[in-house]
């Protein structure tokens, strides 16, 4: 095949996974609070995405020798997952925008919106289940056990982080936060997606262990390139609130390097700011807090961080994974994981 640019393979993978999730939600009902059930369901999956994480599982199911129609299933259920997951997280994160429209919670309201995460769950355990026709009962279950590991491992790592906020905690270190990291982003963003492909393709067991390495450092220079574009991306293309992480006081890797390197007047005044509740702060505040990172050069930092781990993951690629795989496979991913960590929406 040839060789087509990332992006656009990502969003032709993505609508075919868009094609399995929307024949596979309930639409309408006759009872209204039912139908409105439906809709919110069905909103955050019918905005634009990039599909990065069907599309990994699809691209390595195909460079283990795998077809789409056994592994379609799986990503639509992992696209879900990351659908009703965001869903919950925007409201922790008190997140006004998602895929640059109203959250849920705020064109719906906070139980409204819970319930329909908590509904767009089961329906992913549902579709899971259909994995029992399509692979077999062995490998359904299989593939059910590492979404329950991915799920244990995510919510974990959400954990991690809000509780960081919760209890007002600044020792954070840089260890810490990739370890918070390899918890909540790298499963779900990459490991899962692409050992369940590379599983429903028939791949080895002890594959497991080599993309668990590739996936851990690519995951966490996912995450901090999702930081980087937190600060200084475009909201039209980046989909969410500029400088929301502030906004809502994340520890992320760049505010973790800006308080290693500012001054003691700087320093106090960062946290005093970040410490603020969501809406005691002033965008005058967040704007100074913008112009010590750029001053400091925080995000050159943390982009520096997340090349490096690419590399790191590229290597264990071209060293452990790529002599496995169909040989037209191995550049596409290796500009995938370029598309990862240079993206821009």
């Amino acid at each position: 095949m040839d060789n087509p640019d990332v992006f656009t393979l990502l969003k032709a993978l993505k609508a075919d996974v868009d094609r399995v999730i929307f024949d596979f939600l309930p639409s309408t009902h006759t009872t209204p609070e039912i139908d409105l059930l439906y809709r919110m369901m069905r909103d955050y999956p019918s905005r634009s995405g990039k599909g990065l994480r069907p599309g990994l599982l699809l691209l390595f199911n195909r460079a283990y020798g795998g077809n789409d129609n056994r592994a379609l299933n799986t990503a639509a259920a992992l696209e879900l997952f990351q659908n009703w997951i965001v869903i919950h997280d925007d409201i922790e994160d008190q997140s006004d925008l998602r895929r640059g429209l109203p959250a849920l919670h705020i064109k719906h309201g906070i139980p409204l919106a819970l319930n329909a995460g908590d509904a767009l769950a089961g329906k992913m355990w549902e579709m899971l289940l259909r994995n029992r026709e399509i692979l077999g009962a062995e490998k359904a279950m299989q593939i059910f056990e590492e979404f329950l590991f991915m799920y244990s491992q995510t919510t974990s790592g959400q954990h991690i982080e809000l509780g960081w906020v919760s209890a007002a905690r600044w020792d954070i270190t840089e260890e810490d936060y990739f370890n918070m990291c390899r918890h909540k982003t790298a499963w779900y963003t990459v490991i899962t997606p692409a050992w369940t492909g590379a599983l429903i393709a028939g791949a080895p067991r002890a594959t497991r262990d080599i993309i668990v390495r590739f996936g851990m450092d690519l995951g966490v220079a996912f995450q901090i390139q999702d930081d980087i574009l937190n600060l200084a991306g475009d909201v039209d293309k980046y989909g969410k609130e500029i400088a929301g992480d502030l906004w809502e006081g994340k520890r992320t890797l760049v505010v973790i390097d800006l308080l290693g390197k500012c001054s003691s007047d700087e320093r106090r005044y960062v946290l005093d700011t970040l410490n603020k509740p969501r809406e005691s702060k002033h965008p005058e505040e967040i704007g100074e807090i913008l112009r010590l990172i750029k001053k400091h050069e925080s995000i050159k930092y943390a982009a520096r961080i997340s090349q490096a781990l690419a590399k790191n993951a590229r290597q264990i690629f071209t060293d452990s994974i790529d002599g496995a795989i169909i040989p037209e496979y191995r550049k596409i991913i290796l500009n995938l994981i370029d598309f990862i960590v240079n993206r821009e929406l």
